[in-house]
């Protein structure tokens, strides 16, 4: 299961309504060996696609070298899907290379409503799981 505080459900969410009708995509950092997802990283889009997301390489670089530094690790690897429902594609399975990472999928298809789930992705193996939202 996902824990994860609401102030960063939000972010999450802002940031994939700011980047509609593109994909958003992200990290959330935290402790290394822990499931506490603390350091929201809104990442850029490098494909700026409606239907795909890509880390940029230099980006992604950046950020975990970064997150070696500071003795993280990635806790939740999100993005967004704009026209469909919050679940992995083909692709984003074949992508997935983290698999002690949350991947959390949001669908701002609904401009008034937004799907937020999270799975666990472990050698093209999809796993939904519970999300719970601690308040602020």
């Amino acid at each position: 299961m996902l824990t994860i505080s609401a102030e960063l459900r939000a972010k999450i969410v802002a940031h994939a309504r700011a980047d509609h009708p593109d994909e958003a995509c992200g990290v959330i950092a935290g402790p290394a060996g822990s499931d506490r997802p603390e350091r929201f990283i809104p990442m850029l889009n490098a494909e700026r696609s409606p239907t795909f997301y890509r880390f940029d390489s230099l980006e992604q670089l950046r950020v975990w070298r970064e997150m070696d530094d500071r003795d993280e690790q990635p806790v939740v690897i999100y993005h967004s899907h704009t026209a469909t429902r919050a679940y992995p594609s083909r692709t984003d399975i074949s992508y997935a290379s983290e698999p002690e990472a949350h991947y959390v999928l949001v669908s701002t298809a609904e401009p008034a409503d937004e799907e937020f789930r999270s799975f666990r992705i472990v050698d093209g193996e999809v796993t939904e799981e519970d999300v719970a939202i601690e308040p602020e």
